[in-house]
């Protein structure tokens, strides 16, 4: 008989989701997650360092996606460069992480802490990028406005994505805003 069921770590992301819809973020532990899962609260620990990691996984990968696309653009208009990175990034939402988004944010929603978490996150991207921009030989203040308009991009884009009854691409919606905010500038 095999003991060892693959998938552990989607297993607890997708228990943790469950109890944090069920009771809140607050209301679950550790514990109830792992059993929810049928797994123990050590396998837990060995994906993740606490719940609020089970959220916020896949930081670094993120964060990475828009670095190559700033990295892979080509020419110096920072608003293309920024597009690249848009692009890039949105490879990590396929269609299938869809509803796991949308179940996450309503999770992020409810809780205060969490909601500071995502702005750190996002912030923590906005700075990332400014200096990736910099690098390619960007002044400071475009780098920074080019960032910042990059990420609230990606978040409006989000936002949309996640709402229900959407059914266009990532990119797609990326594609959209980005034109909205060119549009809006024109």
């Amino acid at each position: 008989m095999v003991r060892w069921k693959p998938g552990a770590r989607e297993r607890l992301q997708a228990a943790a989701l469950e109890r944090f819809a069920a009771v809140g973020f607050d209301g679950t532990t550790v514990a109830e997650i792992a059993a929810t899962a049928g797994l123990t609260e050590r396998t837990f620990f060995r994906h993740f360092g606490d719940k609020r990691e089970v959220l916020f996984a896949g930081q670094d990968e993120f964060e990475s996606l828009f670095l190559q696309g700033i990295e892979a653009a080509t020419g110096d208009d920072p608003i293309a460069i920024v597009a690249s990175a848009l692009e890039s990034a949105a490879a990590f939402f396929p269609e299938e992480r869809r509803s796991w988004s949308r179940a996450r944010q309503h999770v992020i929603d409810a809780d205060p802490g969490l909601q500071e978490r995502e702005l750190l996150k996002l912030s923590g991207l906005s700075g990332a990028m400014t200096d990736a921009l910099q690098r390619r030989g960007l002044d400071p203040t475009p780098a920074a406005l080019a960032a910042e308009t990059g990420v609230t991009v990606f978040r409006v884009g989000f936002t949309t994505w996640i709402a229900e009854g959407e059914e266009r691409t990532f990119v797609a919606i990326l594609r959209a805003v980005l034109a909205e905010l060119r549009a809006l500038l024109a």
